[in-house]
């Protein structure tokens, strides 16, 4: 750690009701910002999805269940790989905790990957998760929501990702996506983030940021494994996750540059 400055307690006490005063700004802030994304326009959803998970084939509309909202969140586990990504598995992570309320609050979230669904089922018992998490392989739902990419876009170099064409990263990428159905049944897209985007879901992060230390990486999250494979898991291998021979490790390292 570096050297900090100590001082008395009233010195401290002036210092941190100055703070106060900033953190109080980006509250009100991000209520304004919330209240802006809920007076975004929508826009209706024609093409007819079909995913595939516990109970078998489903409907975009049958993922909402009993609700009329339905947050999806696109998780990087391809086709070909192994396991999911160790980010997008320390998002998901927090899911099921925040899931007990949501499905009571007129919301249900579910988690689509391209991966087939055996190999999701496989991957979520070995993690505990209980969330609904379904398989979109075969269908051009990650594509048509600009989370996954083809050997085009690999080839070119280039891709549409977080409302802007840039540079390549990977085939698959993170993000979130919001609907609403309607009571006549209609199904309207309301809101997409990508990158950062999804920050706001990582409670993890925000006990971190309470620390002197903070989030203390060397990159974007380059600490962060599968929960057991960290080194001090009863069920940890010798090698970090990151090294497991599946594709993370190439994403990793072309995000040292820097987070969109």
């Amino acid at each position: 750690m570096q050297q900090h400055k100590i001082v008395s307690q009233d010195e401290w006490l002036v210092a941190r009701k100055a703070h106060l005063a900033r953190e109080k700004e980006v509250t009100h802030l991000r209520d304004k910002v919330a209240a802006e994304r809920r007076d975004l326009p929508w826009v209706k959803v024609d093409k007819a999805y079909v995913f595939e998970g516990p109970t078998g084939k489903q409907t975009l509309a049958q993922l909402f269940g009993s609700n009329a909202q339905l947050i999806i969140y696109h998780f990087m586990f391809g086709p070909d790989w192994a396991q999911g990504c160790p980010s997008c598995s320390f998002l998901a992570d927090h899911i099921d905790g925040a899931d007990q309320h949501l499905k009571h609050h007129d919301v249900s979230v579910v988690v689509v990957s391209r991966a087939p669904w055996a190999k999701i089922d496989g991957f979520k018992k070995r993690m505990g998760w209980k969330f609904n998490w379904v398989s979109s392989n075969g269908s051009d739902f990650n594509f048509d929501y600009h989370v996954s990419f083809t050997d085009v876009d690999r080839a070119r170099d280039k891709a549409y990702y977080n409302y802007e064409m840039g540079p390549y990263m990977f085939d698959e990428l993170p993000g979130i996506s919001v609907f609403i159905k309607t009571e006549d049944g209609s199904i309207y897209h309301t809101y997409s983030a990508y990158a950062r985007g999804g920050d706001i879901l990582l409670g993890a992060h925000n006990f971190l940021d309470l620390t002197p230390k903070g989030r203390n990486e060397n990159g974007t999250m380059d600490w962060v494994r599968h929960h057991d494979r960290y080194e001090t898991a009863p069920t940890a291998q010798a090698a970090c996750c990151a090294a497991e021979s599946d594709p993370i490790s190439e994403f990793r390292s072309r995000q040292q540059g820097g987070s969109k």
